[in-house]
C-alpha cells in the first residue's frame, strides 16, 4: 500500500467513514454510511478498504453513494458487488462497480475477477456505466456504456475510475497534479508481491525459463525506471501506463518504442528487443504502473530485491547466487573505497557488486550531506567508472545490470563475457575496462603496472575448463602445473602428465579446475598491491596434489586472510563443497615472498544461518516501539547487523510479525573487528 494510500485510509478511520469493530472474538470492519460490517481478517476486505477510502478522498464520490456488498439483481441469489458507486444517495442508479481481489492473485483470477463484474455491471436491471477489479497495486477499469459490445475487453479498457461521475482520463498518473494520482513509492511487502506478480506473469507456468523472464522483467523495468526519470512538466502524464481505450497491441508499440529508444542511448546495458507478446506486456504494466520505483526508499529496494533474489536463485541456479552474510563479510573485509577500481570476473546476479556499491553509498555520508550534488556524485561516480563485473551467463549477465538500475545506479558496467577469455577479448567489449587494466586492444600490449584496486568474487568450482573447448586454456600458466608423480590426482582426466618424469614434466593439460584458472585470471586483473577477497574451495587450499598451485600462488600473492566457512554454507543454495574466503595481495613487481609475512586464520561456525537456511543469529533487542518500530543486533562469528523492522499486523488467523526495512553491518564486529586489529599489528595467529 502506498503512503497516500494509507493516508486515505487512515483519514477515513479518523472522520469516522470506516470503523474496526470488535463482534464477539472477531474484528470487523464497518462501513458506517452503509451500515454495513465484514470480516476484518479477509485480505480482500483491506483491499476493499483501502480503496473505499481512496473514492471518497480522491475520487469526491460521497460515502452515502458508494454501496458495500450490494446485491445484484437478475444475479445468482448470493451474487453480490463488493463496491458500487450510485449516482444518488438512495443508491438506486448505479455509475460504477468495483470487485475487489487480494493483492497477489494470478492473471487467470484477475482475468476471472474481470469477468465477473463486466456480469455484475451488465446485469439488466443494473446497467453501470464503468466497471473495475482492484488487486492491491493491479488495477484495471473497463466502459461498459452501449458504445461497446458486451464481449468487448480491449477496446474499451480505461485508463482510471473516472472522478466525480466525470468521463474518463486519457491517462491515470500524473506527475504532481492533485487530487489526479501520481506514482508512488511503496513499502517492501507491496514490492516482493509486484514483483512476483510480474515474474510470474512472464513465467506463464513455464513458457519461458525463469531467469529468461527475469531478463525480460528487466527490459520492462529498465524502461519504467527510465519513464520516472525523464524530465516531464507538473501535470503531465507517465508514458509507463495504459491509455484510455488502447489496446493491448497499441501499448505494446508504444512500449516497445520507448524500449527502444533507451537502448539506443545505452547500447551496452541491453543488446536485445523485447520478445514477449502484447498481452503480457500489458498486464506487466497494471503490475508496475502505479509503482515509483524511483523514489521507493533504497533499503526497501535492496531488501525486496535480495529476498526475491534469494528465492529465485535457489536449485538449478544457485551457482549465480552468494548468500548475503558471506557477501557482506567479503565487502567489508575488502574494506572497499570510493576511489577504487573493483571488479567481480564471476558476478553472477550481481551480489557482490550491490554490496560493494551499497559500501561506497553508506560511507559518502562521511565526506558530505546527505541529498547534496556531493554525496550523490561521491557513490554515483563509482558505480559509474569504478564499479565492474564480468558474468558468462547472458541472461544471469541481464539480471546484474537490472539490478545496478533498480539500485539508482543508473549506469552499469557489466560485460557478458567468460571471463576467463582473452584479456583483449573482453576489452573490446568496453572500453572502461581495457583503460583500467592498461591493455591495448589493438596490439594486445599490456602495462603490468596498471589492474583493478580490488577484486571480490565466488568464482566457479567444481568444473573443469577443458583443452579441446577452450583454446585459450594453453595461456595460463596454471594449465601446466605439476601434481603429485606429474599428475592431478584428482582429475581422472589428466592424462597428458608423464608420470615417469616427476616433477620435470610441464606437459600441456587437457582440462584444468575451475577456481584454478580463475586465481590466476584474479591475479592478471588485479594492479600490483591490489587485494581480492575469494571464495576457494578447501581442496585447493589443502590436497597435496595441488601444492604447485598453492606454491604458485604464494609466490604472487601475499596471503593476509584465510576464514574457514562451515561445510553447509553454500547447501541452502545447491552447493555443498566445504569454502573459505580467502584474503590475497598481489605482490609488487619483482618483491619476492618472505617467510616472515603473518596471516590472519579463523573459523567461523555461526555465519548466520543453518543448511536449511533457517536464521541462527544471537538477536538482542536495542530499542522497541510495541507494534510499531523495533531495532535489534543480530549477532554470528562473522559480524553484527543492525536492523531496523516495522510491525505488520496479521491477516486472518496470522499473528502480526515484524518485517526488515533495512539493515547494516556493525562496524569493527565479529571477526572483521578481529581482522583489523590484526591489520594495525600483523602477527599469525588462529580465532
Amino acid at each position: 500500500m502506498s503512503e497516500i494510500t494509507k493516508s486515505f485510509y487512515q483519514q477515513a478511520i479518523d472522520d469516522g467513514h470506516l470503523q474496526l469493530i470488535q463482534s464477539g472474538k472477531t474484528e470487523k470492519m464497518r462501513y458506517a454510511a452503509v451500515n454495513v460490517a465484514e470480516k476484518w481478517s479477509d485480505p480482500e476486505e483491506k483491499v476493499r478498504a483501502a480503496y473505499y477510502a481512496e473514492l471518497i478522498y480522491r475520487y469526491g464520490y460521497k460515502p452515502e453513494c458508494i454501496g458495500v456488498e450490494v446485491t445484484v439483481p437478475d444475479r445468482t441469489p448470493h451474487d453480490r458487488a463488493d463496491l458500487v458507486i450510485f449516482r444518488d444517495a438512495a443508491r438506486t442508479k448505479p455509475f460504477a462497480v468495483i470487485e475487489c481481489k487480494r493483492d497477489g492473485v494470478s492473471d487467470a483470477e484477475f482475468k476471472q475477477a474481470i469477468e465477473q463484474a463486466f456480469g455484475n455491471g451488465h446485469a439488466h436491471k443494473f446497467r453501470a456505466e464503468y466497471i473495475g477489479v482492484i488487486a492491491g497495486q493491479t488495477r484495471a477499469f473497463y466502459d461498459c456504456t452501449d458504445k461497446f459490445g458486451a464481449l468487448e475487453r480491449e477496446a474499451n479498457i480505461i485508463a482510471d475510475l473516472p472522478m466525480q461521475y466525470g468521463k474518463p482520463e486519457d491517462f491515470k498518473y500524473y506527475k504532481n497534479a492533485f487530487p489526479k494520482p501520481d506514482i508512488s513509492a511503496v513499502t517492501r511487502d507491496d514490492l516482493i508481491k509486484t514483483i512476483r506478480k510480474c515474474h510470474q506473469t512472464l513465467w506463464g507456468g513455464g513458457r519461458l525459463s525463469p531467469p529468461t523472464a527475469f531478463g525480460e522483467l528487466c527490459k520492462l523495468i529498465f524502461v519504467k525506471t527510465r519513464d520516472e526519470k525523464a524530465p516531464r512538466k507538473k501535470g503531465e502524464p507517465y508514458s509507463f501506463q495504459i491509455k484510455t481505450n488502447e489496446t493491448p497491441e497499441r501499448l505494446a508499440v508504444r512500449i516497445r518504442a520507448l524500449y527502444e529508444a533507451e537502448r539506443a542511448r545505452e547500447p551496452d546495458v541491453f543488446t536485445e528487443t523485447i520478445k514477449i507478446d502484447d498481452i503480457t506486456i500489458k498486464n506487466v504494466v497494471l503490475h508496475l504502473e502505479s509503482i515509483n520505483l524511483t523514489a521507493t526508499d533504497l533499503d526497501t529496494k535492496g531488501v525486496a530485491f535480495e529476498q526475491f533474489m534469494d528465492g529465485f536463485f535457489k536449485g538449478d541456479f544457485g551457482q549465480y547466487f552468494t548468500p548475503r552474510n558471506i557477501i557482506a563479510f567479503a565487502i567489508q573485509m575488502l574494506d572497499i573505497q570510493a576511489d577504487d577500481t573493483v571488479m567481480d570476473p564471476a558476478c553472477g546476479s550481481g551480489g557482490f557488486l550491490l554490496h560493494a556499491l551499497d559500501h561506497v553509498r553508506r560511507s559518502a555520508g562521511e565526506f558530505h550531506k546527505e541529498g547534496s550534488a556531493e554525496h550523490f556524485d561521491h557513490w554515483h561516480s563509482f558505480a559509474e567508472k569504478r564499479l565492474f563485473g564480468i558474468e558468462i551467463n547472458e541472461e544471469i549477465a541481464r539480471v546484474a545490470k537490472m539490478n545496478m538500475i533498480v539500485h539508482d545506479d543508473g549506469h552499469t558496467n557489466v560485460i557478458g563475457n567468460d571471463a576467463l577469455e582473452p584479456l583483449v577479448t573482453i576489452g573490446q567489449k568496453n572500453a572502461t575496462f581495457s583503460k583500467i587494466i592498461g591493455i591495448d586492444t589493438t596490439t594486445g600490449k599490456r602495462d603490468e603496472a596498471k589492474g583493478f584496486d580490488k577484486i571480490t568474487t565466488n568464482p566457479p568450482f567444481g568444473a573443469v575448463v577443458k583443452e579441446e573447448l577452450h583454446s585459450y586454456l594453453k595461456t595460463y600458466e596454471l594449465s601446466r602445473f605439476i601434481g603429485k608423480g606429474g599428475k592431478d590426482e584428482e582429475d581422472p582426466e589428466d592424462t597428458t602428465a608423464d608420470s615417469k618424469a616427476g616433477k620435470k614434466s610441464i606437459k600441456q593439460r587437457a582440462s584444468v579446475k575451475t577456481e584454478i584458472i580463475y586465481c590466476e585470471r584474479i591475479w592478471q586483473l588485479l594492479k600490483p598491491g591490489g587485494q581480492a577477497t575469494v571464495v576457494l574451495p578447501d581442496g585447493l587450499l589443502t590436497n597435496s596434489s595441488l601444492q604447485p598451485v598453492r606454491d604458485w600462488l604464494l609466490e604472487r600473492f601475499k596471503v593476509q586472510a584465510v576464514v574457514s566457512l562451515p561445510q553447509f554454507a553454500f547447501s541452502h543454495y545447491g552447493a555443498g563443497v566445504k569454502s573459505s574466503v580467502v584474503i590475497l595481495e598481489k605482490r609488487q613487481i619483482k618483491i619476492p615472498a618472505s617467510d616472515d609475512e603473518a596471516i590472519f586464520m579463523a573459523m567461523a561456525e555461526n555465519i548466520g544461518y543453518d543448511a536449511a537456511g533457517r536464521k541462527t543469529y544471537q538477536v538482542d533487542v536495542l530499542s522497541e516501539d510495541p507494534e510499531k518500530q523495533r531495532i535489534e543486533f543480530q549477532r554470528c562469528d562473522l559480524f553484527d547487523w543492525e536492523v531496523l523492522l516495522d510491525w505488520k499486523p496479521g491477516e486472518g488467523n496470522k499473528p502480526g510479525q515484524w518485517s526488515e526495512r533495512h539493515r547494516h553491518v556493525v562496524p569493527g564486529s565479529g571477526l572483521i573487528g578481529q581482522y583489523v586489529a590484526f591489520k594495525r599489528e600483523p602477527q599469525s595467529f588462529f580465532v
